[in-house]
């Protein structure tokens, strides 16, 4: 059964945010809110909590996910970025993006698309999102919480509580967060790619 965390959206407590971040380090899976919508998270080094997303979701082996960082000193730990690509990645950010680029040795391979060698990062614009990375010191791997079959991701803290109670360790629910998921960017060419439009406006990698 996933324990149920309710957590003010502007000034999250600090208790259940310590709560929070114990169980992901204990390797648990959860689903969390962010500026686009909710997402299932785990801790990087937690092989067992990324079949469990893709037993959620029905993914594959291709499927991409993304470190969710809390500022640039962490993201890039990661991922190589030039100078350009960052003055770009820095304008848009913290907000609803999600950029593809060449991953460092610190990710590991079960988390980089297989030829590309690359790996999805972001740095989300929402409160309690950022209490529980800046309380765990290291990303959360995540993917948008969207189920087979179903065309839009659910939205309510208590919706994914009765939906998936037996496959999560903890649901957080700081409100509705929409249902738009990320805008994504691929720039491990060089050059801006728009594989995804979302949240965040596109025409600014134009």
């Amino acid at each position: 059964m996933a324990k149920y965390f309710d957590v003010h959206p502007d000034n999250p407590q600090r208790r259940a945010i310590g709560q929070i971040a114990d169980l992901v380090r204990r390797d648990g899976l959860i689903a969390y809110p962010t500026d686009s919508c909710y997402a299932l998270g785990c801790r990087l080094d937690n092989p067992e909590g990324l079949d469990r997303i893709r037993a959620i979701r029905k993914l594959d082996r291709r499927h991409h996910f993304t470190l969710v960082c809390e500022d640039f000193g962490q993201l890039g730990q990661f991922v190589h970025v030039d100078n350009a690509v960052f003055r770009a990645i820095k304008a848009a950010t913290p907000g609803s993006y999600t950029f593809i680029l060449p991953a460092t040795k610190e990710v590991p391979r079960r988390l980089m698309h297989d030829k590309k060698k690359t790996v999805g990062v972001r740095i989300p614009a929402h409160v309690v999102t950022q209490a529980l990375l800046a309380e765990l010191g290291e990303p959360l791997v995540s993917s948008t919480l969207l189920l087979p079959d179903v065309p839009e991701p659910l939205t309510r803290g208590w919706e994914i509580k009765d939906e998936l109670d037996h496959v999560l360790d903890a649901v957080v629910d700081s409100g509705d967060c929409g249902v738009e998921p990320t805008t994504v960017v691929d720039f491990s060419s060089g050059e801006a790619e728009i594989v995804r439009r979302g949240a965040g406006d596109p025409d600014r990698f134009a």
